[in-house]
């Protein structure tokens, strides 16, 4: 067959898959007008009678020029729970992406974590965490860490908050090295992270954390981890959000850095 021949048969079924990457992001942007919908107009903070908070966002970037397009679609949700001194997150992600001649990401991560808070010194406590991580941009196969750690909230006001936390995670990877080889193995690490909330009137907020990961074990082995949300809030509990993610695997030696727009529905109940 021809190589134009080859190349059309390609571009078709990169064109289909674009369809149902589109079709499945708007199924989900339609369930979530028709969850909050119909669940009603609750909306703020938690809070005494407000103990329940379910978070979900769609976004991305598309740019298309002569010489060709490029995508990237995030998709995330969360569910929270939080008692007197008792908070608990379950997150789910989803980042793809590409051209139309290849696939840069398709990236998943999945967690679960929790805080427990010091009746005496409200703003110390203890957290713990399990997470998933596949990742294609930074060649992961799978990742799996758990750990337990101490947090203080230095600032803790209405408004703003900013918050240090230390602990140890034992994690267990899967890997695709420099050299293409892939590599298994286990590891202990530090986790320092920092992180910072604000908000405006309930208008405006902004949200952003650091990870350093380093491991125990071996050396010039670490992980880096960064995120910065604003968000400006349209109409009760919509958001337009802009997010900006960087991360580094030291032992892939890939990084990625990924900055999406889009939207944000959220419900407290």
């Amino acid at each position: 067959m021809p190589v134009g021949g080859n190349s059309s048969v390609f571009q078709k079924g990169v064109s289909e898959k674009l369809h149902l990457i589109n079709a499945v992001c708007m199924k989900f942007i339609l369930f979530s007008l028709f969850f909050f919908l119909n669940i009603g107009f609750v909306y703020g903070q938690f809070s005494d009678s407000l103990t329940h908070r379910v978070r979900l966002s769609t976004s991305g970037t598309f740019n298309k020029t002569s010489e060709g397009m490029t995508y990237l679609l995030n998709n995330s949700g969360n569910f929270s729970v939080k008692k007197k001194r008792f908070v608990m997150n379950t997150n789910a992600a989803w980042l793809y992406g590409g051209t139309l001649e290849t696939m840069t990401n398709n990236d998943v991560n999945a967690s679960v974590d929790f805080n427990v808070y010091n009746k005496k010194v409200p703003d110390f406590y203890y957290w713990g965490l399990v997470n998933f991580t596949s990742s294609f941009s930074l060649k992961i196969n799978e990742q799996v860490q758990s750990g337990l750690g101490l947090a203080y909230r230095i600032v803790n006001k209405e408004n703003l908050m900013f918050s240090v936390s230390d602990g140890i995670l034992y994690e267990r990877s899967n890997i695709i090295q420099p050299d293409s080889a892939e590599f298994g193995y286990q590891t202990v690490r530090n986790s320092l992270r920092l992180q910072l909330n604000w908000k405006h009137k309930d208008f405006i907020t902004l949200t952003g954390s650091g990870f350093w990961q380093p491991s125990l074990t071996y050396r010039n082995d670490h992980i880096v981890t960064t995120n910065l949300n604003v968000g400006f809030k349209v109409w009760r509990w919509v958001t337009l959000n802009t997010a900006l993610n960087y991360n580094l695997i030291s032992r892939t030696e890939k990084e990625n850095f990924i900055l999406t727009y889009g939207i944000v529905f959220e419900r407290f109940f």
